[in-house]
């Protein structure tokens, strides 16, 4: 028996989430994710079950500003306002937000259409604890050298084997990732990274700004840096930097 085929409408969603409470973008068995939370209220709204791919599996504890997410529906969503209004209405004491949806090309996916990925790492520099900030940067204490941040993060621009900054539990095929430009600048007493590239591996972004901060703090030297980087070994990688920093900052298409 043949089946018979059925229009569906693809559509992307632009999302906003303070990854604080859930144990990461993707649905998992040992608690609530961000996925799971999304699903449960399109299917409320929709009236029937969604299944969404992210551009970007966001570990436990880190943010986004600009998560992307594509799904499949049967009927045709009328009034952007309307949808955004409800889905934001059951999802506003989650600290999740959809800011934005599109109607999109069949072949149209959130994650293999992305051609450009930008995550950024904040870190409070000072003595003093965190208040406002508390849960949102990493809070490091002793003075950090920006020159010496800005001359490690050139090292690792352009295309490399990056396994020293890799997860032993990453799934990707290859360690070698092009990183297109690294940006480092200070304001007030917040230091903020951005990292450009099409794709990254598990872990890479947290591990790469906890090598940056070891040379930054003097506990490495120059060569220490290059060396554990060359390396290709996550043994020699420094402690990665704590997911309350990181933010998923936006995504091209």
């Amino acid at each position: 028996m043949v089946k018979s085929w059925v229009k569906m409408f693809n559509y992307l969603i632009k999302i906003e989430y303070e990854g604080t409470n859930f144990v990461g973008w993707q649905s998992q068995k040992n608690g609530k994710s961000i996925q799971d939370t999304i699903e449960f209220v399109l299917k409320k709204i929709l009236k029937t079950k969604i299944r969404i791919i992210g551009a970007g599996r966001t570990d436990k504890g880190v943010h986004a500003f600009s998560q992307y997410a594509s799904f499949k529906v049967k009927e045709k969503i009328e009034g952007k306002r309307a949808f955004l209004e409800s889905a934001n209405h059951f999802l506003k004491n989650k600290l999740i937000s959809i800011l934005d949806i599109k109607k999109k090309s069949d072949n149209f996916h959130a994650r293999h259409s992305a051609k450009l990925r930008t995550y950024e790492y904040l870190i409070t520099n000072r003595e003093g604890s965190l208040s406002i900030n508390k849960n949102r940067t990493w809070h490091v204490k002793e003075k950090l050298n920006l020159k010496l941040f800005k001359k490690g993060a050139k090292l690792l621009e352009g295309t490399h084997n990056f396994s020293t900054f890799r997860a032993a539990s990453c799934s990707a095929k290859s360690p070698i990732k092009k990183m297109n430009i690294i940006k480092i600048w200070k304001t007030n007493d917040i230091i903020k990274i951005r990292f450009y590239s099409q794709s990254f591996l598990q872990n890479q972004v947290r591990s790469m700004v906890g090598c940056l901060k070891y040379l930054a703090s003097n506990k490495w030297s120059f060569d220490d840096f290059k060396k554990a980087f060359k390396s290709k070994k996550r043994s020699n990688c420094a402690p990665p930097a704590p997911a309350c920093g990181l933010y998923l900052y936006d995504i091209k298409y």
